[in-house]
């Protein structure tokens, strides 16, 4: 099956990854900014990875025929430093243009900070400003609530945001149901040990429905898996869900959230080989 991955962190993978992927079905992947495994000490390397991330990474994947695209941002890990951030929030514009730049992510909070609050403002500011497609981090484990609330009450303060442009990421069972009665759309996350489980996504599908959810392996430096998105196809088929269905999470509901932007394009040879009985209506 046929599959998109919106938050895959491909430059901490290997291209042996990148063919994985392909041989289980994925044709593009959305990469969002954030930490390079250690913190920079300064903008100009930020923009190396701006860099990275625009011009080798989408090259690479394309050996793949994997479609590559990028989100640019202040990552919230890093966003307590507010001088530097200041610094590289500056330079993120001139990259907003580029063929395969979706919008401003991965934002949002780490330790629920005043300064990584503020800097979280700033991009969302910045989004607005250009007219961006959003997408937000939300924090690990014990602080997962308090910081999935703070971030949509900062949403919440600004009457522009079109609430169905913003996708906030790493939902749990706790915290999807307050993402998606605010109109925004809600991410899962397959991670061992940190986030959720394929079959926790599969119970959290159950629950609420496939509306307005994407699924994600967000593979990065830590412990991760590059085909997650297919073990949750695996364990869906296993609960006898129907392909259709399956196929509208993994599929039809990425391509119906990032192509808000006009440079996101499914290939063409990608759509014409789905056949119309898979889509689910």
């Amino acid at each position: 099956m046929r599959y998109i991955d919106h938050h895959a962190h491909m430059v901490s993978r290997t291209t042996d990854d990148y063919q994985q992927m392909a041989l289980t079905g994925c044709v593009a992947v959305t990469e969002p900014a954030f930490w390079a495994g250690w913190d920079r000490s300064a903008a100009d390397g930020f923009e190396d990875y701006f860099r990275q991330l625009t011009e080798f990474e989408p090259n690479r994947a394309a050996q793949y025929r994997i479609q590559h695209y990028a989100w640019m941002a202040m990552n919230p890990k890093e966003s307590e430093n507010r001088e530097l951030s200041r610094k590289v929030i500056e330079r993120i514009p001139k990259f907003l243009g580029r063929p395969t730049v979706l919008g401003i992510g991965e934002i949002g909070l780490n330790r629920v900070t005043r300064n990584e609050v503020a800097t979280y403002t700033e991009q969302v500011e910045l989004a607005l400003e250009h007219r961006q497609l959003i997408l937000i981090h939300t924090p690990h484990l014990e602080d997962k609530l308090k910081g999935t609330r703070i971030s949509i009450d900062v949403l919440r303060k600004y009457s522009k945001i079109q609430p169905g442009r913003v996708l906030v990421d790493h939902a749990e069972e706790h915290t999807i149901e307050m993402i998606l009665e605010h109109g925004y759309w809600a991410g899962l996350t397959l991670y061992p040990n940190t986030k959720v489980s394929p079959q926790r996504a599969a119970d959290i599908i159950e629950q609420f429905g496939a509306e307005r959810i994407c699924i994600a392996g967000a593979c990065d430096w830590g412990p991760s898996d590059p085909i997650a998105v297919p073990r949750f196809i695996a364990e869906m088929r296993r609960r006898r869900h129907p392909d259709a269905l399956i196929h509208r999470i993994v599929f039809e509901n990425p391509v119906q959230f990032l192509s808000q932007s006009p440079k996101f394009k499914v290939r063409a040879d990608v759509v014409n080989e789905i056949a119309p009985a898979t889509v689910a209506r």
